[in-house]
């Protein structure tokens, strides 16, 4: 045998080791489908090109990886496909900073130079990312990396964009979309988040046109209340609920709209609330989407008075109606024209304070809509927009999750799917940008709208000759789009009957298997992929396919106080830096880097500094996914706790140290080279048959997403049950000359064999440490290869199986450990023999114990056993209990009665001293009168435990001084 401890380094240095085997497994191609098995895929979900990837993707890489390995191991024909997505909106905001600072704007450049500009930073960026992804031990084929860019993918969304326009399934329309004044482009509801603020609501009067009219307080007027001063400039009308008593007589009449002198009417409608401010609220359809949809059932006009930037316009655009175009314009007040639409606010409550018309404000708490990447107010605006029609693609999208067809899991998130789905709107696809897919629709000299791939097939489509010049649209689509035919396009459909079905990947490997995503982009991606795979992907039959078979939904990594982690709160970890380690310099600087606040700044140094003092020491990609891994609990959130990635690097220490023991235990000795159970004792009968148990529960682990249980089953096994019990077991068979040769050959092939195993099991989640100590330790048992990544994943063997050896065991862990705990007690060292009395032991139990007598005593140091009866008295004695067992250790010649008695009496002295404060605290009448009867109550309570200590030490005395 060669010298295989000397391969195994003295100390565990992951940082090499990881380096060295990522770039094998890469070089050597065996991330990439074996061809052979059933098929598994997972499609990974596209980081953004936008920056470097954090906390969320490295858990999420962990999980995706433990699955991928597990079933490239279980024998799968396995596809981990990778990629990135072009992050339109927050890619271009990246890009445009950066020209910013050199004074240049993307306007300065013009399209295409931006472009390129763009695209030179997303080969830096991209590049940066898929470092990272290797840094964390993905196991991903990247020979089929993609991006939501590519060629191919751009083709896919040509393709789906012009087939839906073709089916009527997208159109072009004016609509009320969330603009953001500041990115100057539309979001969808998803990109608005709901900030809870503080803010007023004004108290207007609008005086009637009718100046005999009267309210039932007798006024001439009606009071409205607005959280949007501003907007009154757009009015259409005043509402009130139809059920409102006050106001039922004045339904139909005119009010005249301060400032503008328009006359507009009072409607009834059941939108409004009659407990809001005054029952009375104005309608502004062309600035509130609640006000469009009372605007269309009541067919007001609709007055635009913002441009984009939410400036006031100089004359409003006027539509009669929801659905037409702008009919005609409207002059503006001159004194607002241009105004900021918050300056035009405060001149216009100015002006109401001034003429007389503003009755009152009042402090009110608002949600304000805010883009959640600019944080600016989104303004509700009129624009032309291109629009997914919705409707017919939910409907299967929602059947195929009530059908079972895709389960999500944990189950809860069905029920949030089918909330939204079931109240979903149509989905504006347009955005204001240049950096995306641009859209593939043309437009003459006359405004007429053409679909197509490109121009060429829109003209010869159309019949349109050179002559008529036509100009593509400025608008890409929302990043969203793309990314929602990602499970398809990816695998390189094209649309084309003929060529997809003869594409291997797409026909082998979609649809996927699982999808791995937080819940926070349910709406935003998963339940548009679903909707467009449905439409687009279709068996032989004629069946659609969904995307994914599992929408598997883990929680959001939070910091160990259970606070989302955030650049605002300083709380920040990049999962490489817990790889690689930082030192505290570097990352005070990472924490504050890019904060407007100096004092916000120097809050969160201080704090990271008190936090790490010494920076953050590199723990190695195996500690980091076990930790991950390990707190995966379905569905919730994580607290990531730095302790448990310090308790997992000890952890792929003590299985580095363990095999360093086993090896040189192992060396230059014979091995067995087959199995021979007829050799197995009690240890290797149970610890063979442990692994058995620890098998199937990480099985049943990965087959029902509980990565956190796969990840305890190996800690337990490995750790707890190999290492402390097995390998400990070993030592009086291998040191003892009378045992056979035949057996210490097979103790040793058992440990070895048991510890390859335990390798393979643990590979998916600790992929570097398995790959590199199974090198060494497996061609020793006759189990070589290149890799273990390609090595049969364990199953369960049922014959190996052994209740009873295990119920044994149970017996013999249960006695050692009592026996220690006495020699702790009593301060025995533990090369002393011991002898041990035990007492209501049944038949069956002292058969039981005879099994294990040779190995108790060899690891509990014990000299004797004697069995009591029930009725008779054992000697002073140190006791324990195991099950209902009494274990008693006699003191008599075991210790120094005069020593042991000088021990006790500094111990009786002591709480002797601690029980007299707090009697004498209990016997003062201001401390018990004045103290929280809470506190006075505790003390109480360690008054009695200090009693109680005091009445054993002194029974203890006793009893030394009789021996």
């Amino acid at each position: 045998m060669t010298d295989s401890a000397q391969n195994i380094a003295t100390t565990y240095d992951p940082t090499e080791i990881e380096k060295k085997w990522y770039k094998t497994w890469e070089d050597n191609g065996y991330f990439k489908p074996s061809g052979h098995g059933d098929s598994f895929c997972i499609m990974i979900p596209p980081p953004n090109v936008t920056g470097s990837l954090h906390m969320g993707h490295g858990f999420n890489n962990a999980i995706m990886d433990a699955l991928t390995r597990f079933n490239r191991m279980s024998g799968r024909n396995t596809l981990w496909q990778p990629g990135t997505d072009h992050a339109g909106i927050a890619t271009q905001m990246v890009v445009e900073r950066q020209l910013g600072a050199q004074n240049v704007s993307r306007h300065d450049l013009g399209r295409e130079k931006f472009i390129e500009k763009v695209w030179e930073w997303k080969e830096q960026s991209g590049g940066n990312i898929t470092r990272q992804i290797r840094r964390l031990g993905s196991s991903v084929d990247w020979s089929r990396e993609r991006f939501t860019m590519d060629e191919g993918l751009s083709s896919a969304v040509k393709e789906v964009f012009v087939k839906l326009h073709e089916e009527g399934l997208i159109y072009r329309g004016k609509r009320l979309v969330n603009w953001d004044p500041k990115l100057q482009t539309a979001l969808s509801d998803l990109e608005v988040e709901s900030v809870e603020e503080k803010g007023s609501l004004w108290h207007f009067k609008y005086f009637f046109e009718d100046k005999s009219l009267k309210t039932k307080d007798g006024h001439d007027y009606l009071v409205v209340a607005t959280t949007r001063p501003e907007t009154l400039l757009g009015d259409s009308a005043v509402a009130v609920h139809p059920e409102d008593e006050r106001y039922a007589h004045l339904v139909g009449k005119n009010i005249i709209l301060p400032i503008t002198g328009r006359a507009v009417p009072v409607v009834a409608d059941e939108y409004v609330e009659k407990e809001f401010g005054t029952g009375c609220v104005k309608i502004t359809p062309a600035h509130d989407f609640n006000d469009y949809d009372v605007g269309r059932r009541h067919d007001l006009p609709i007055i635009n008075i913002f441009n984009k930037n939410a400036e006031i316009l100089a004359e409003f655009e006027f539509i009669a109606k929801a659905g037409e175009q702008i009919s005609k314009t409207i002059t503006a007040p001159t004194e607002y024209v241009g105004l900021e639409r918050f300056a035009a606010r405060k001149k216009l409550v100015e002006q109401a304070e001034a003429e007389g018309w503003l009755e009152q404000i009042q402090p009110y708490d608002l949600k304000a809509p805010r883009g959640d990447r600019s944080g600016v107010i989104v303004e509700p605006l009129l624009t032309d927009q291109w629009y997914v029609k919705i409707a017919p693609l939910a409907e299967p999208a929602i059947k195929a999750v009530k059908d079972g067809e895709i389960k999500f899991i944990p189950e809860q998130y069905t029920n949030m799917y089918m909330a939204w789905m079931n109240n979903i709107q149509d989905w504006c696809i347009s955005r204001q940008l240049w950096w995306g897919h641009r859209i593939p629709a043309w437009y003459d000299e006359n405004g007429n709208i053409y679909v197509g791939r490109n121009e060429a097939e829109v003209r010869e489509k159309n019949n349109i000759d050179a002559s008529v010049n036509l100009k593509q649209d400025e608008d890409v689509l929302d990043t969203w789009f793309s990314s929602a035919l990602w499970t398809f396009s990816t695998l390189g459909w094209t649309g084309d009957a003929k060529k997809d079905a003869e594409n291997y990947f797409l026909n082998t490997f979609h649809p996927t298997d699982v999808l791995v995503t937080g819940f926070d982009i349910i709406f935003f991606w998963v339940a548009r992929m679903i909707m467009m795979t449905l439409h687009f992907m279709k068996n032989e039959d004629g069946t659609s396919q969904v995307p994914f078979k599992t929408v598997y939904v883990h929680g959001l990594v939070r910091d160990g106080e259970g606070q989302k982690m955030s650049k605002s709160k300083g709380n920040v970890l990049d999962p490489l830096d817990l790889i690689d380690g930082v030192d505290l310099e570097t990352l005070v600087q990472k924490r504050t880097t890019g904060l407007m606040n100096p004092k916000q700044a120097a809050k969160i140094e201080k704090s990271t500094r008190k936090e790490f003092p010494e920076g953050i020491q590199a723990y190695g990609t195996d500690a980091v996914r076990f930790t991950f891994c390990a707190l995966a609990n379905t569905g919730r959130d994580i607290k990531f706790d730095m302790k448990r990635v310090e308790g997992y690097r000890n952890f792929a220490n003590k299985i580095w140290n363990a095999t360093r023991f086993v090896l040189m235990n192992v060396e230059g000795q014979e091995v067995g080279k087959t199995a021979r159970p007829d050799l197995w004792e009690l240890p290797e009968q149970w610890i063979v048959s442990r692994l058995q148990k620890a098998v199937q529960a990480v099985h049943q682990a990965f087959d029902t997403y509980r990565l956190d249980l796969a990840a305890q089953a190996i800690y337990d096994f490995i750790w707890n049950e190999y290492c402390d019990w097995y390998v400990e077991l070993t030592k009086p068979v291998l040191n003892d000359p009378e045992v056979s040769n035949e057996r210490k050959a097979e103790v040793r092939r058992v440990l070895l064999a048991v510890m390859e195993a335990s390798l393979r099991l643990a590979h998916p989640i600790m992929p570097f440490l398995t790959e590199e100590i199974w090198q060494t330790l497996a061609p020793m048992i006759g189990k070589g290869g290149d890799t273990i990544m390609t090595a049969a994943y364990p199953v369960v063997e049922q014959d190996l199986l052994n209740d009873q050896a295990e119920a044994d065991m149970q017996w013999l862990q249960g006695l050692i450990g009592a026996v220690r705990n006495i020699r702790g007690e009593m301060g025995l060292g533990n090369a002393r023999l011991l002898p041990v009395l035990l007492q209501n032991t049944t038949d069956a139990e002292k058969a039981q114990i005879a099994r294990i007598e040779p190995l108790f005593k060899a690891l509990a140091k014990v000299e004797s056993i004697t069995f009591l009866n029930d009725a008779e008295q054992p000697p002073l004695s140190s006791s324990s209990v195991v099950g209902h067992v009494s274990v008693f250790v006699p003191m008599k010649g075991l210790i120094d009665p005069k020593a042991e008695l000088g021990r006790l009496q500094k111990d009786l002295d002591k709480v002797q001293k601690q029980h007299d404060q707090i009697a004498n605290k209990l016997a003062n009448e201001g401390f018990v009168s004045k103290a929280p009867a809470a506190v006075v109550e505790g003390e109480k309570v360690k008054l009695a435990e200090f009693a109680d200590q005091l009445a054993k030490i002194k029974a203890n005395m006793e009893q030394i001084a009789a021996l």
